[in-house]
């Protein structure tokens, strides 16, 4: 699509495996595992007993203490990813100092997959206890998944547009494509993009147990989590965040910011076929990633690497492989594809900001993170997973896959910046 260019210059990662880019990097490269039993609550009777939790979060190193009695935990994790991601890039906005941004040229775009989950579980359980006259003053704006892009905006002072999409397991990377068709088409100068999630609560894991949507291999926490492997029985859910900073080249450009990438291409389309299980032969999410690179100008055959959705499901893994083989012919067969969320975990609606992220790192660094728990081979899982050791490489494209119930599929393609 024509129109003005957009890097990113800011990332900001809350996730199980640190609190911080830094961290969180380090521990993908080295092939940490990040789930381990549940500790925020007594699983009680419930089948699936771990989870990929941030447990080094800590909300008052970001927030003082009223914001953070008020606050959901998912609009915790949006405050500290989204302070990170401003720091690092220099962003200034309303201030008098030059390469600073007008309060109304710069937007917030975060959204949740599912929003205050444990707030809603807090106040009902005080309702029942106390009566539905009791519930907290706050209680309804702690649900609603735009308070996290509302306090964002309120602590930089961004009046530009501010909304929460929400998009299932899509959410953070439709933030991200939305940030950049508004920088593209003169809406905005720059935005706050991604997504955030708290959703590791009994209903949480009990929904989605009730699914059969869950690993419930409890005896091996770190080996929970296997996308493409042959033995997987299920993702583990996760928590956290993802945001990143997007600009317009120039502007970026003439204030000195560090330029981490290019957002090169975008799209999103639907399979309509079914609410939760993806199209067998992949082709809508094959359709998707074709328009992603059709958007950046680009042939499949520059695509160096594949950050995959890979949530360690039966269905998920076989569908996005044949996605990835229509999408790609020959060329799937040399391209290093790898779920981060073996680690990770799922972090829902957060999971394509922060892969997006983590996809920019890759670029960045010349290194990819691997695919571990890769130790059965499935034969319909046929591609180079990057098992279970990170591999270095010079990268020049590289893509980010987000696909959601609802049957919501989305592409991001990020390049050097030299590019731009």
């Amino acid at each position: 699509m024509a129109g003005r260019k957009v890097v990113v210059t800011g990332l900001g990662l809350v996730t199980p495996l640190a609190t911080g880019v830094e961290g969180t990097w380090a521990a993908l490269v080295a092939g940490r595992s990040g789930v381990g039993p549940i500790t925020r609550f007594d699983p009680g009777t419930l089948k699936t007993r771990i989870a990929a939790e941030a447990n080094d979060f800590d909300p008052l190193a970001w927030m003082d203490r009223r914001d953070a009695r008020r606050t959901d935990r998912f609009v915790q994790f949006a405050l500290a990813a989204s302070e990170m991601a401003v720091r690092s890039s220099g962003l200034t906005i309303g201030s008098d100092g030059p390469g600073s941004y007008r309060p109304e040229r710069v937007g917030v775009i975060l959204g949740s997959g599912i929003g205050g989950l444990a707030s809603a579980e807090a106040a009902h359980a005080k309702a029942l206890r106390e009566g539905f006259d009791r519930l907290p003053p706050m209680f309804v704006v702690e649900l609603l998944s735009n308070m996290a892009p509302g306090m964002v905006s309120i602590r930089y002072g961004a009046a530009g547009p501010n909304y929460a999409p929400v998009a299932a397991c899509s959410t953070g990377a439709h933030a991200i494509g939305e940030a950049l068709w508004s920088i593209r088409t003169g809406r905005t100068d720059a935005v706050i993009a991604g997504a955030a999630e708290a959703a590791v609560t009994p209903l949480g894991i009990g929904g989605f147990e009730a699914m059969r949507a869950l690993s419930s291999r409890n005896d091996d926490p770190p080996g929970a989590s296997r996308p493409f492997d042959r033995l997987r029985d299920g993702f583990v859910l996760g928590e956290g965040a993802g945001v990143l900073i997007l600009e317009e080249a120039e502007q970026a450009r003439r204030r000195g910011a560090p330029i981490l990438a290019e957002v090169a291409g975008y799209a999103a389309n639907a399979n309509a076929t079914h609410l939760t299980q993806p199209a067998e032969d992949g082709a809508p999410a094959a359709r998707c990633i074709r328009d992603a690179l059709r958007d950046a100008a680009l042939d499949a055959e520059r695509v160096g690497y594949i950050n995959a959705h890979g949530t360690s499901t039966p269905l998920n893994d076989v569908h996005e492989t044949r996605a990835l083989k229509t999408a790609f012919g020959h060329h799937a067969r040399r391209l290093p594809v790898s779920s981060t969320k073996s680690m990770t975990g799922h972090l829902l609606g957060a999971a394509g900001s922060a892969e997006a992220a983590i996809s920019i790192l890759a670029l960045v660094h010349g290194v990819m993170p691997p695919t571990i728990n890769q130790q059965v081979p499935d034969p319909e899982c046929d591609l180079d997973y990057v098992p279970n050791q990170a591999r270095e490489a010079r990268l020049d494209t590289v893509m980010s896959l987000s696909f959601g119930f609802g049957g919501t599929n989305t592409v991001l393609v990020f390049t050097r910046p030299e590019r731009s």
